[in-house]
């Protein structure tokens, strides 16, 4: 209840001098009481540590105390870089924006200083890079325990037909193009041909 942050079974081990094993079978039948009585709170496991956290059913009323008076969110951009990160870490400044298309300096510096990101380490390439990755933070806000429960990113690409259907879509257009384009050039040398006698006869 006092603990700013998820609190790890091995702490919690040493404090109540059990072991770590029956720390977590503690926490589970806690959390099974909780959820059959449908209480409005929770024991969670998230970031590595245990927490308690108001039920998600709550949470537009939670969302509403916390957020009264507040505009913090995170931009399109953030969300796209921190994104990239998640998914790809330890990923440098270089390979963010090479993905992104444009440079990701002033977004990689709110993500810092929010805590959502961390430097992690150096790329033993030329220049040595700093890589960044993300934090027990970013796993706490998400309400995860590990990186690897993140979905897989298979969920958001569209499928196999869909894809086919807006190639054929652009390869319909870029052949349209160019065909307007070759008309427009067509239409113009029959122009200059006609144009060519009038200046040799003024000429």
């Amino acid at each position: 209840m006092v603990a700013d942050e998820p609190v790890e079974p091995h702490l919690l081990a040493q404090l109540l001098e059990v072991s770590p094993a029956r720390i977590e079978e503690i926490c589970d039948e806690i959390a099974s009481e909780y959820e059959a009585e449908d209480r409005g709170f929770q024991l969670v496991r998230v970031a590595g540590g245990y927490r308690f956290q108001s039920h998600p059913d709550l949470s537009p009323y939670v969302e509403r105390f916390v957020l009264e008076g507040q505009s913090a969110r995170l931009s399109a951009a953030a969300l796209e870089t921190l994104a990239i990160v998640a998914y790809k870490q330890p990923v440098s400044r270089a390979q963010i924006g090479a993905i992104r298309g444009v440079n990701a300096d002033g977004v990689i510096r709110t993500l810092l200083s929010r805590g959502y990101i961390a430097e992690v380490g150096r790329d033993p390439g030329p220049g040595q890079a700093v890589l960044y990755g993300t934090t027990t933070l970013f796993l706490e806000r998400l309400g995860l325990d590990r990186v690897d429960e993140l979905p897989a990113l298979a969920q958001f690409v569209p499928g196999a037909e869909i894809m086919e259907a807006l190639e054929s879509s652009l390869r319909a257009d870029r052949a349209a193009a160019i065909e307007a384009a070759g008309e427009a050039m067509t239409g113009g040398e029959e122009s200059d041909g006609q144009e060519g006698p009038g200046l040799e006869a003024g000429d």
